[in-house]
């Protein structure tokens, strides 16, 4: 696939201001992308766009091929009139600055119910519905029945279901259905069907103006969701369900315990048998949404790390090959092409890297881990190749004014005389001469996370891995796209030909 040389910001929907509580993909969304393109700004790279599970985390899905609600946009309902002005305007206090999850997810379910009884009300979208469902069949009637069961359960994790709906025992299913085919089963569906519906017209109003977006698949998928519970024979469980392997990273100079990241681990050569069908359909439900797919912890596909289930760290683990060149085979027999970006952060080996490169695909590069190395460091800008993805940070990075204020002397004082800084200079400074640096290499895509253009330190930071609380919360203001920021962006973007 083609990657021409051009800039983005790294921004996901909640991260958008508004005074509904979260980002949402209504009238800011569009405000969002105007900005992009008056910036000459062709990529926006969101995290996944799945239904969040535990800790609110986009990378712990309830479905590795459904959206998320909690992002559906009241303005969007009340414009299709499945609520009312009064129902858009009856919400909570919110702060601004964050995402308070706890008090806005009871609202949104409220609101989403109140479209769906005027929608069996009125009709009006009855004939698209119905289409939405057909064309979603491989994946979808699994999906809405998971969640509905959920609530029917107190959200607990299908395992702790009764035995004949957590093994899908076939008289127990139907009796399920039939007894709440019109009502939650068919509100999780709607609930999707709206979220398609405003996604859809999102990303065709960015595509008409030039800008592509880049999605987050995660290569494994969470043990809670409805992919695992619906074809529990493509990973390694347990008969009662409970994965007897977990993924993880092994002990590294970072961590002495490594990574437990807990997720159940495919059986691969039965992936391979059916031809990577579970993941064709993956990868075509994603890029309904996107344009362009970061492919996270691609390393995976070569080698994975297999932590036994018992386990409380990644210390017992070992290392498995992974599925290698054939999936990738597979997926661009099916494709055409590979609209991929291959996450290749961490330990990397050499057959990591051929992979890769036997599939043309980019790999990363991240600016503030080259601050950390030095001047013959691959992830300082001056060593980029053109066939990479390059980054002031990352969502699980600190802001980069915030990884110089706690950046130990050594890395600050390369940091100043890499980017030509006097002594103790302004942090914001630090991240725009940073942006500057990286839009300058040789590297086809560029981006940074909005934080990174507004100069915010640690307190704006997204994600801190291996934590469970108070993650995916950070939002941007109403007056954080200002001229000032247009001007300097736009100029920015003409004198490096992004």
């Amino acid at each position: 696939m083609s990657y021409p040389r051009s800039s983005g910001v790294l921004l996901h929907p909640t991260s958008l201001p508004g005074k509904y509580g979260i980002g949402d993909i209504g009238p800011q969304a569009y405000r969002w992308i105007d900005f992009l393109e008056a910036t000459g700004t062709k990529l926006w790279q969101t995290l996944p766009l799945g239904p969040t599970g535990y800790a609110d985390s986009p990378y712990q899905s309830f479905s590795a091929m459904a959206g998320n609600p909690y992002l559906i946009s009241p303005e969007g309902l009340y414009q299709d009139g499945l609520i009312t002005k009064k129902a858009m305007e009856a919400h909570p206090t919110f702060p601004t600055e964050k995402v308070d999850y706890g008090t806005l997810i009871p609202w949104k379910v409220d609101l989403l119910q109140q479209a769906y009884r005027k929608h069996k009300k009125t009709g009006k979208l009855a004939a698209e519905f119905d289409a939405y469902q057909d064309e979603n069949a491989g994946w979808l009637p699994d999906f809405v029945l998971f969640m509905a069961m959920k609530q029917a359960h107190q959200l607990r994790p299908w395992v702790e279901w009764p035995e004949a709906l957590r093994d899908r025992q076939p008289q127990a299913i139907v009796a399920f259905r039939d007894t709440n085919r019109g009502g939650i089963i068919e509100q999780h569906a709607f609930d999707q069907f709206l979220f398609s519906r405003q996604w859809t017209v999102v990303k065709e109003y960015a595509n008409q103006k030039g800008i592509r977006i880049i999605g987050d698949i995660p290569i494994y998928v969470a043990h809670d969701s409805s992919d695992v519970w619906a074809r529990p024979e493509l990973w390694h469980l347990e008969k009662d369900g409970q994965p007897t392997v977990v993924a993880g990273v092994p002990p590294d100079y970072f961590s002495e315990t490594g990574q437990l990241w807990g997720n159940p681990i495919y059986i691969w050569p039965l992936h391979a048998k059916e031809n990577y069908a579970w993941w064709k359909k993956r990868i075509e439900s994603v890029l309904q949404q996107v344009d362009i797919i970061r492919l996270d912890h691609f390393r995976g596909f070569a080698g994975y790390w297999e932590v036994p289930g018992s386990e409380k760290t990644a210390i017992n683990g070992r290392w498995l090959p992974g599925p290698g060149a054939s999936i990738f085979k597979a997926l661009k027999e099916h494709l055409g092409a590979l609209p991929l970006i291959a996450e290749d952060l961490g330990v990397i080996t050499p057959d990591v890297v051929a992979l890769r490169e036997q599939f043309n695909l980019p790999g990363m590069k991240i600016f503030q881990f080259g601050l950390e190395g030095g001047n013959d460091d691959p992830f300082v800008p001056h060593n980029f190749e053109e066939n990479c993805v390059a980054y002031t940070g990352t969502h699980d990075n600190d802001t980069s004014a915030g990884w110089y204020q706690n950046a130990i002397p050594e890395h600050q004082w390369f940091a100043r005389y890499y980017l030509g800084l006097d002594e103790n200079p302004d942090p914001g400074l630090v991240a725009w001469r940073m942006i500057e640096k990286l839009w300058d290499s040789a590297a086809n895509f560029t981006l940074a996370p909005m934080q990174d253009f507004l100069g915010l330190g640690t307190q704006a930071r997204m994600n801190y891995p291996g934590t469970t609380s108070g993650n995916w919360q950070w939002r941007m203001g109403e007056e954080d796209l200002s001229e000032e920021l247009t001007g300097k962006l736009t100029e920015l973007n003409r004198r490096t030909n992004r």
